[in-house]
């Protein structure tokens, strides 16, 4: 019987594909709801928003993996915020942010619109909503993080399903780009006047 020569292609990780700890690999836990965004996604939008985010204060509201705010962090962003709910996925967060040592990562276990409502109004520059797909979290995370935008923040949602128009506008959000990839909706948001 032949030998097959293709390596064996590891699906439980991704990696950070930009910045300073670009190819560091992050594990993907077997999780119900649990789905990173792809790699390609990710660079797609890292490079709609430039990839020098220094002096940035970001929050990744539905950390999982920890993959777009540690994309955001390994780019110079002074600031990044990961919540995660799940104990679990948090020490896993925790450990990578350890190996990585990253000063300006921080982790808060809790409820993602909880901690986006406690926010400073105006006190981010970035926010990534990336609610499980079979969640109703959509809108409530979109009017949780609002509040929180500076004047032209951006809001990064990922979604089944395309956001626009009157869906965006009566949460103060304009659509600035969109891509859709597989099941992936990927929107980035402006705040509105």
């Amino acid at each position: 019987m032949p030998r097959t020569t293709t390596s064996p292609r590891r699906t439980n990780q991704v990696r950070i594909i930009g910045g300073q700890w670009k190819r560091t690999p992050l594990p993907v836990a077997d999780r119900p709801g649990l789905r990173p965004t792809p790699d390609r996604v990710r660079e797609t939008l890292f490079n709609w928003l430039g990839q020098d985010l220094s002096g940035w204060h970001c929050v990744d509201a539905f950390a999982g993996t920890g993959a777009l705010g540690l994309e955001a962090a390994s780019r110079g962003a002074a600031d990044v915020l990961l919540v995660e709910a799940e104990g679990a996925l948090v020490d896993q967060i925790r450990a990578i942010v350890r190996k990585l040592d990253a000063g300006n990562v921080r982790i808060q276990r809790g409820n993602a619109l909880s901690v986006l409502a406690s926010l400073p109004a105006g006190s981010v520059d970035l926010v990534f909503l990336d609610p499980p797909f079979e969640s109703d979290l959509f809108d409530k995370a979109l009017a949780a993080a609002r509040p929180a935008l500076k004047e032209g923040g951006f809001v990064y949602l990922e979604a089944p399903a395309a956001w626009e128009g009157e869906a965006l506008a009566r949460h103060g959000l304009e659509a600035v780009r969109y891509l859709k990839a597989g099941a992936v909706h990927g929107h980035l948001l402006r705040r509105t006047a």
